[in-house]
């Protein structure tokens, strides 16, 4: 489980887990609309591993 707080280092400590080297990581934005208008939050990751 994620919480926002501790997002990043969840996602530091998964990438230097992997065997591989990490050649890109491609966000999935999805657009949303708010009572502020339209923004885009990330859905999930693609994490591209070369190995």
């Amino acid at each position: 489980m994620l919480k926002s707080g501790d997002m990043q280092e969840k996602l530091e400590l998964f990438l230097n887990t992997l065997d591989g080297e990490v050649i890109s990581i491609i966000p999935n934005v999805k657009p949303t609309f708010q009572l502020m208008g339209a923004t885009a939050k990330v859905d999930y990751l693609l994490v591209v591993e070369k190995r």
